[in-house]
């Protein structure tokens, strides 16, 4: 049997995936990885060192598998990480594209965000027949790059046919964020950064679930197309008093215009460690949380079988373990 060979296989999401693979038995699995995995040396565990954005390093990752899962990412909403975001996701992708089509991959799963295509100013419900939010997101670089890189492997597959499929998951949540690229502002509202509450709402799927989208979106989704892995849409004061109540700590009850909050903002990174607490909430996430990221899996459910668990114990379950992280 040909390897499944997985990149971004260390991230949050990756290692959920990896685990659930293994559990089913899908085959011997390959890892594209810069750092050590917790899975090497084991059974049916291949790991080939590399970078995505080395093309040499893909090409020979991607040689004699079978089949990819494309997760490999980079997340930041600093400005001065642009060029790496376009280089992990644009140009990674492109390298991955290139060879699989060189090698003659029977199939490709790539995951993008939700962010791509839902994304509004005002509390609407977006689905695969959004257009891209090219505008909305233009000021920040990981959703700009993550179109393009989701409009590249489309271009891939309409002009050679590569057999690639992409599904869009909404915000992850979850236990076992490690590196903290997903949980951050959960993490952030627990630390007490969060002095009042933002004026959007997003939508989250937790980790275990986007995983097994993940695999039926492999197994079941159509070339060409993207499916939305997404769950609840809830605004952000509904979020976080949830939070709070299983953090058992009191939630912000001020609602404040994204204008005052953006003003406000240098002043308190200045005050708030004078009396010994930190904000480090930067201007590009509370720009963020004054819209809304609402989306719906409709699509996921009725071709994949798409199913999520009560967003409640997801979001109990990501409290619990950034509490146990967060302890000295």
């Amino acid at each position: 049997m040909k390897p499944i060979l997985i990149t971004g296989s260390t991230g949050f999401l990756g290692k959920y995936l990896v685990e659930s693979l293994r559990k089913q038995n899908a085959g011997p699995l390959r890892l594209l990885c810069r750092r050590t995995p917790p899975w090497e040396g084991q059974p049916g565990i291949e790991v080939v060192r590399g970078d995505i954005t080395n093309a040499a390093d893909v090409d020979r990752a991607v040689q004699g598998a079978g089949t990819i899962y494309h997760l490999a990412g980079f997340v930041s909403r600093d400005a001065k990480d642009d060029a790496r975001l376009h280089e992990t996701h644009v140009e990674g992708t492109r390298h991955l594209c290139d060879a699989a089509l060189r090698h003659q991959i029977e199939r490709v799963l790539m995951v993008s965000s939700s962010g791509t295509i839902a994304v509004s100013k005002n509390p609407v419900v977006h689905d695969e027949r959004s257009s891209y939010k090219n505008e909305e997101v233009a000021d920040w670089g990981y959703y700009v790059s993550k179109i393009h890189a989701e409009q590249l492997a489309l271009d891939y597959f309409h002009r050679d046919k590569l057999p690639i499929v992409i599904v869009n998951p909404s915000l992850i949540l979850g236990p076992g964020d490690e590196l903290g690229s997903s949980t951050s502002d959960v993490k952030m509202f627990l630390e007490g950064q969060f002095l009042s509450l933002p004026r959007g709402g997003m939508s989250f799927v937790d980790a275990r679930d986007c995983a097994e989208g993940v695999i039926a979106a492999m197994k079941k989704g159509r070339l060409g197309e993207r499916y939305i892995l997404g769950g609840p849409n809830w605004t952000f004061r509904k979020l976080i008093q949830h939070a709070a109540e299983f953090a058992k700590i009191r939630a912000p009850f001020l609602e404040m215009p994204l204008s005052l909050s953006l003003a406000f903002a240098p002043i308190l990174r200045k005050v708030m460690p004078l009396v010994g607490r930190k904000f480090e909430v930067d201007d590009v996430t509370i720009a963020m949380s004054a819209m809304f990221w609402y989306c719906d899996s409709s699509k996921a459910q009725r071709e994949l079988d798409f199913e999520i668990r009560d967003p409640l114990l997801t979001l109990r379950e990501t409290v619990e373990d950034l509490q146990k992280r967060m302890k000295p």
